[in-house]
């Protein structure tokens, strides 16, 4: 079986205890995530399933959508309603206020991730040197917020709904939007509705997917190249998938698409008789444009 099983994940729950369980209900070990959700979080989950896992980093370049709470007046270490507060304000914004400053975030920025995440500075988790009490630098990172649409706003609450790019924390938007209104803020809720082309509204639960049989699991996995169908379809000539699949660069008659047009560093998805079977990469060598293979399926046993 390989694919993509698009998994909501409750609250409480780590993404890897979604992953564990999936393993379980199919008997194998070869699945893994999309993208970490926090645990007090829920939402869409991808999981590759089998050869899919070769896609992971593909599909985990994919723009996110969210939906989250916030509570003005209060700050904590973590960003979010589980940690120790660190500070209580006073809540002296207007709505008017509040809007303007939550739509200053739109666009390119720069975001510090929050101490407390899985993210790795040398070698080791943020979360390990703050449970450690360790003072440890953390760079800002570009990240693009797309668009911020304010749902509501019942102070000291204020529900909102980002669009935005990878390695996007919700927490420190939060926790930053607080600070520039000047009273604090930390996050009450979070629910992500998106994760590339998977969507909330079509995820299952995992009571869902265990009360189906092998054969109904089978058919509401996703095809390998339907998260990255946003990419070139570049279709070869049977007689010359070998090469890429023995890692050979291709151009020319060997290509059934011309690859042209195409720029240096473009991801295309690879397809031969119809069949998807992996990815490449354009390289331009004397002037040629070249597909240079990436991530190649052999084929099944």
């Amino acid at each position: 079986m390989d694919g993509i099983l698009n998994l909501f994940k409750p609250k409480g729950k780590t993404s890897h205890d979604m992953v564990n369980a999936m393993r379980r209900v199919l008997n194998t070990k070869k699945i893994g995530h999309t993208g970490t959700l926090d645990p007090m979080a829920e939402g869409v989950l991808p999981l590759c399933i089998g050869r899919a896992t070769r896609l992971s980093q593909y599909i985990l370049d994919k723009d996110k959508e969210y939906i989250g709470e916030l509570k003005l007046g209060v700050s904590t270490d973590t960003y979010d309603s589980e940690g120790q507060v660190t500070k209580k304000r006073q809540v002296n914004v207007t709505e008017d206020l509040i809007i303007d400053e939550i739509k200053s975030f739109q666009g390119e920025i720069m975001q510090i991730p929050p101490i407390y995440s899985a993210l790795k500075v040398r070698g080791k988790k943020l979360y390990e040197y703050a449970r450690e009490g360790l003072d440890v630098e953390i760079s800002p990172r570009r990240v693009e917020i797309s668009r911020i649409e304010i749902l509501s706003i019942d102070i000291p609450y204020v529900k909102i709904k980002v669009n935005c790019s990878k390695g996007t924390y919700i927490r420190s938007l939060f926790n930053d939007i607080g600070e520039k209104l000047g009273c604090g803020a930390h996050m009450v809720s979070l629910t992500r509705t998106q994760s590339g082309y998977f969507k909330s509204d079509d995820s299952l639960t995992l009571d869902e997917i265990k009360a189906m049989s092998i054969e109904e699991i089978a058919g509401v996995i996703y095809p390998m190249d339907f998260p990255l169908k946003d990419l070139e379809k570049i279709f070869i000539n049977p007689e010359s998938k070998k090469y890429l699949v023995n890692g050979t660069v291709l151009y020319g008659r060997n290509l059934m698409t011309s690859v042209e047009d195409l720029i240096e560093g473009q991801k295309v998805l690879l397809y031969c008789s119809k069949s998807f079977f992996g990815i490449g990469e354009i390289i331009i060598e004397n002037g040629i444009n070249k597909i240079k293979p990436k991530c190649i399926f052999n084929e099944e046993k």
